[in-house]
């Protein structure tokens, strides 16, 4: 930091001693100070506007439109996961949830949503609340899918663009934990009350991630590429009788 702020100080002098030696290179022309003095006093009281323009809205612009590119490629990141993982685990784990049809009406997406629509979807999602039949879930199934993700789930928490979304890196964490949890364990049958009720409140916490950032998904896709999203409305796992032959 200091080699850095004694560059700028001695790039700073340099400009300054230039500007300065050209101002005299001027007066030894023209021999006019007058003529001088207005050009640079002209100068100053534009350099405020100066700064204005290019420092607060030319790079409000850039830093927006740069913002908008890593968005751009951030949830075609994120459309992977969903193709890989998301989706399959959305609709796998539904069936096992006794309140699934409260769920499923609250976030039945469909086509003539409004951004109020998506916003009440992810408020109840947030403050999601599944009641999972633990003796029913197939946790060797579940176990299955995800350890076979696992190399996939690993390179997307490598990928240093992730870490600017937490919201989708803590679902990335909820989904490699439970992973973790299931894998750890030398078989999935038998298991105590205690020790299901405890995958149950991991499954909780995936899932709860796992909804938001799929209505945060599925929104991103109606404002930007119908074409995907009409695949979404016509595939979610939300819907009674999900399909991707067009009717």
């Amino acid at each position: 930091m200091l080699k850095r702020n004694s560059f700028i100080i001695i790039l700073a002098t340099v400009f300054i001693v230039l500007s300065a030696v050209f101002y005299f290179v001027h007066y030894l022309i023209f021999q006019d100070a007058h003529h001088i003095f207005i050009y640079m006093v002209g100068d100053l009281a534009f350099l405020p506007l100066e700064v204005l323009l290019v420092s607060v809205i030319i790079e409000r612009i850039l830093n927006r439109r740069e913002k908008q590119d890593k968005l751009q490629k951030l949830n075609m990141v994120i459309g992977t996961f969903f193709s890989e993982v998301g989706n399959d685990v959305l609709r796998d784990l539904l069936v096992y949830f006794r309140n699934s049809k409260d769920i499923a009406q609250n976030l039945n997406v469909k086509g003539n949503w409004t951004k109020k629509d998506f916003e009440k979807a992810r408020e109840y999602a947030d403050n999601l609340k599944i009641d999972i039949d633990y003796k029913e879930l197939d946790f060797n199934r579940l176990r299955d899918v995800l350890s076979g993700k696992r190399d996939f789930l690993l390179t997307m928490l490598g990928n240093p663009g992730l870490l600017e979304n937490d919201r989708f890196t803590d679902l990335l964490w909820a989904v490699t934990h439970l992973a973790e949890e299931l894998k750890a364990r030398p078989s999935l049958d038998n298991l105590p009350d205690s020790d299901l009720k405890h995958l149950s409140n991991d499954i909780q916490r995936f899932y709860d991630h796992l909804a938001s950032e799929w209505l945060d998904y599925a929104e991103h896709l109606k404002a930007n590429y119908p074409y995907l999203f009409s695949l979404v409305l016509r595939t979610h796992p939300f819907q009674e009788g999900p399909s991707a032959i067009v009717k």
